[in-house]
């Protein structure tokens, strides 16, 4: 009797081991759920830096072949004032010496040549000044990527500091 006791004592010493042992080694719920959103966040990250390299390589082939993508607003501005001024110029041209006409055309070149000066002085306060209307297109997307890509590292940082708090729990 006292074998089949020992035997007993130490079967329930062993399955009480393990359980505890079991207990203690699973992860809490929140460390868990920490451990996906990091998992999460991370994977965003990925995509982020996916779709800014995406973006970069957009612009870049943009700006090589003159597309307005690769023009802010504002270049596009004066870009359109220097057409008018050719075209302008062109009529100036072709109009006969001292006639209306031609000092129609010359007051038009005055009023386009006043108005490419006021463009590039904007053009160039609003690129000093970091203003959206100062970036093309293509270069406001890598920026809205950039962004991202540090929200996405900010929240990967807390989900670490969380993490640590749930497991010191």
């Amino acid at each position: 009797m006292k074998s089949i006791s020992k035997v007993y004592l130490l079967a329930v010493v062993v399955a009480v081991a393990f359980t505890a042992t079991g207990a203690m080694a699973q992860p809490s719920p929140a460390v868990k759920e920490d451990k996906a959103q990091m998992t999460s966040d991370k994977d965003a990250l990925q995509q982020e830096e996916k779709q800014m390299k995406t973006d970069k390589a957009k612009m870049k082939a943009d700006k090589a072949s003159g597309k307005m993508a690769a023009e802010s607003k504002d270049s596009e501005k004066v870009y359109k004032d220097k057409q008018s001024i050719k075209g302008e110029k062109k009529d100036i041209g072709t109009d006969k010496k001292g006639s209306l006409q031609m000092k129609s055309d010359k007051a038009a070149l005055q009023r386009e040549e006043k108005k490419m000066k006021a463009d590039k002085a904007k053009m160039k306060a609003d690129k000093a000044s970091g203003k959206m209307t100062g970036e093309s297109k293509d270069s406001e997307k890598v920026y809205k990527d950039q962004q991202n890509i540090k929200g996405e590292k900010q929240d990967i940082t807390a989900d670490k500091a969380k993490l640590k708090d749930d497991q010191k729990k």
